[in-house]
């Protein structure tokens, strides 16, 4: 880096959010960051983790930190596409047709256990988390400004399930995985529910509001104008490229890979206080970034290997620029 390069002093609200939320979802540090970082950069997450650990939880207090609007979709195999966009409905008084928005009209929403629904019902969501907007016979209607779609899906269980198609994958952002948390993360979560009493039935009274959906809109513009000079992005178009030569890696990362883990990266950089992209950002960031587009061959699975794996054995293999 040159040495006009300079710390910004930004917003602290980012880091009021973290603390808040995990003053709630306790043992899920990696995932709160992950989340702050995604919806900093404007992105969408899909979160992967068994029953139990949390993932509505979270989603739902990322909302309320944020003043945002919520909206839960349970993703059953009979929901339509319009459950989740909207229909227009007939006014007899008036004689014409009403729009009545669905639950994709909020800040956030959550896309419960994606999986569970068919594939065309699955594409009215991802079709909206690309052109942010929905088409109702043939008029658009535009989304929040603010609108982020946080996935669930279980690891375990696939028996009813619609699995996501790689190239449906590639339009989250992230993917992150929300394991147990470890034993005395489990053993604060029972006191504080303890201590919580009647409220532990509604956690979220406990979660303290920091930030509007103003703030987030002024972060991501924060975020398109953080610098990244001419050594950071090869080192991003290097990862993407070296991934599509991994000998246990049968599908590598697309070109959105890299222009998604450049966001990713710009997104973190300001959250950690600098209007400039280094290495260490782009490192930290490229888990969530990239492990649900590489797709390994059949060996490579039979042997044990994960996608995290390739991934820490393709940062080993890159150079990283000074």
């Amino acid at each position: 880096m040159s040495d006009d390069t300079k710390t910004v002093s930004s917003s602290p609200w980012p880091q009021q959010a973290q603390q808040a939320i995990q003053q709630v979802v306790l043992g899920q540090e990696a995932a709160v960051q992950s989340l702050l970082v995604a919806f900093a950069a404007g992105g969408h997450v899909l979160l992967e983790g068994v029953p139990g650990v949390a993932k509505t939880l979270l989603a739902r207090c990322l909302a309320a930190v944020m003043r945002c609007s919520f909206a839960r979709i349970q993703f059953t195999p009979d929901l339509m596409p319009s459950d989740i966009t909207g229909v227009n409905v007939f006014e007899p008084r008036t004689n014409e047709f009403r729009f009545r928005p669905g639950p994709v009209f909020a800040d956030l929403v959550l896309a419960d256990e994606i999986n569970r629904a068919p594939a065309k019902t699955q594409a009215a969501l991802l079709e909206a988390m690309q052109e942010r907007q929905v088409s109702i016979d043939g008029e658009p209607h535009p989304l929040s400004p603010a609108f982020t779609v946080v996935a669930t899906q279980n690891p375990i269980e696939y028996e009813g399930t619609y699995p996501l198609p790689e190239a449906q994958l590639d339009r989250f952002l992230m993917k992150v995985w929300m394991g147990y948390p470890n034993e005395s993360e489990e053993r604060l979560m029972l006191q504080t529910m303890h201590d919580l009493g009647e409220r532990s039935m509604h956690p979220l009274s406990a979660v303290t509001p920091v930030a509007t959906p103003d703030d987030l809109q002024a972060l991501r513009r924060q975020v398109q104008t953080t610098r990244a000079d001419s050594a950071v992005l090869d080192y991003i178009l290097a990862l993407t490229r070296q991934s599509r030569e991994l000998a246990s890696v049968g599908l590598g990362a697309s070109p959105r890979a890299g222009v998604m883990l450049l966001h990713a990266a710009k997104a973190l950089a300001v959250l950690r206080g600098r209007d400039y992209v280094i290495p260490e950002d782009i490192q930290a960031i490229a888990y969530p970034v990239l492990r649900h587009r590489l797709q390994l061959t059949p060996e490579a699975e039979i042997e044990g290997l994960t996608p995290d794996k390739c991934i820490a054995a393709l940062l080993a293999q890159v150079a990283v620029p000074r």
